[in-house]
């Protein structure tokens, strides 16, 4: 057996709950169960049966009503599992009303990513967001978790912190989460550091964003060789990984990769990742990266769109990369247009479109000039270096020539002294 392997797998039902008061994010459909489903095979546990049930308001007391309740305990009994899964979000009072109704460890499905990010956290800096976010998550939960509380450190949605003492100090993690935030403050210093250093170097970022599982990953290692793992599978990348890409002879760029995104992500992680997910306030260009394959496609690309909107700079520019396009039977299953491009990050197809629309994006048109600098205008030559490709620099009675390739709006600045015929 693969020592990272779990010896037992934990049994559980998964409950979601569709009220009439939601909001479509906060519901729960066959295909939230579906993926929630898919979480809990990643977390290591193993679904034993669904419910989905339908209300106009949840129950107060117990989300679901104590008579659904009585049959959630009724699947668990014959099926033998231990652990119960909500594809909501559940307040303290009714988790504890749950586990006495159930007789059942009870999470809910931001405590499910938490742990799954517990398990995935490799780097100081991502195990330093994820302790925080837990800790976020947990603390107004102490009073209520019951069952949950004595079972810390052991199974599925106890990873992380719960080994220490929760219930019983919580000043001792007011304090830690006031320390994770100071350490994680001296990583965001650090990052700012850095991309001033780029900033100053003229060197655009390019930001890979998308939905969990949709081969960010793969597209980084495709088009850069960084052989980071990119396995099938949710949440296999936490921590961001960024290598240069030479686009082409005009231009260079880092290309950063970022956690996957998914519904109804956890506040607390949005929150804990920022020094992550910071980044792509400065990207230049974001590449959504989109399942073209997955049945549920336009609904996770509105997911990816509003967590783009709220972290991204505005008017930043995005090309959608329609991954997996292999697979469509119909080449017309996915949007035409020139921010729209079909690839298979596997196998590499598309690939030289896509550079190509990078180029495009970023430099615009570009413009290949000779010009005829006069001496006063020296210190003009630095910013050529700095931000054009020069080709080759003359000094003669006239002036400096400086042969060059720029971008457009360079070229402007210095249209004036183009010299022409050459």
């Amino acid at each position: 057996m693969n020592l990272n392997e779990r010896v037992t797998i934990e049994k559980a039902v998964l409950v979601g709950l569709n009220a009439d008061c939601f909001r479509p994010e906060e519901t729960a459909t066959e295909e939230s169960l579906d993926e929630l489903e898919a979480l809990l095979e990643t977390a290591g546990g193993e679904c034993t049966a669904k419910v989905l049930q339908n209300r106009k308001t949840p129950d107060p007391h117990s989300f679901i009503g104590e008579g659904k309740a009585q049959e959630v305990r009724e699947l668990l009994e014959n099926t033998d599992a231990n652990l119960v899964v909500f594809d909501n979000d559940l307040s303290p009072s009714q988790i504890r009303a749950l586990e006495e109704l159930t007789d059942a460890t009870v999470l809910d499905r931001s405590a499910l990513i938490l742990d799954i990010f517990a398990q995935r956290a490799k780097t100081a800096e991502g195990r330093l967001q994820v302790e925080l976010a837990q800790y976020q998550y947990l603390l107004p939960k102490l009073s209520g978790m019951g069952k949950s509380m004595s079972r810390l450190g052991g199974g599925i949605g106890t990873r992380g912190p719960g080994e220490t003492k929760l219930e019983t100090d919580r000043r001792h993690i007011r304090e830690r989460i006031d320390r994770l935030k100071t350490e994680l403050a001296e990583v965001r210093k650090v990052r700012g550091v850095q991309r001033e250093r780029r900033m100053k170097n003229a060197v655009p970022v390019v930001a890979l964003v998308g939905y969990t599982n949709a081969g960010k990953s793969t597209l980084l290692n495709q088009l850069t060789g960084a052989g980071i793992p990119a396995n099938d599978r949710l949440f296999d990348t936490l921590d961001t990984t960024t290598r240069r890409l030479r686009v082409s002879d005009h231009l260079e760029v880092l290309l950063s990769d970022t956690v996957g995104f998914i519904a109804k992500l956890p506040h607390h992680l949005v929150e804990a990742f920022k020094a992550t997910l910071e980044e792509l306030q400065y990207a230049d260009l974001l590449l959504h990266v989109i399942d073209a394959s997955d049945p549920q496609r336009e609904g996770h690309i509105a997911v990816v769109d509003r967590l783009i909107e709220q972290l991204a700079k505005p008017g930043v520019p995005v090309l959608r990369c329609y991954n997996k396009a292999d697979l469509l039977n119909d080449i017309s299953d996915y949007p035409i247009g020139e921010r729209n491009i079909p690839i298979c990050a596997r196998s590499g197809v598309g690939m030289d479109e896509l550079l190509t629309r990078i180029e495009e994006t970023l430099l615009g048109e570009l413009h290949e000039v000779t010009l005829l600098l006069p001496y006063a205008q020296g210190g003009a030559l630095d910013v050529l270096h700095q931000q054009a490709q020069v080709h080759n620099v003359e000094y003669t009675a006239e002036g400096i020539v400086v042969q060059l390739t720029c971008k457009d709006e360079l070229y402007r600045r210095y249209q004036q002294f183009e010299r022409k015929g050459e």
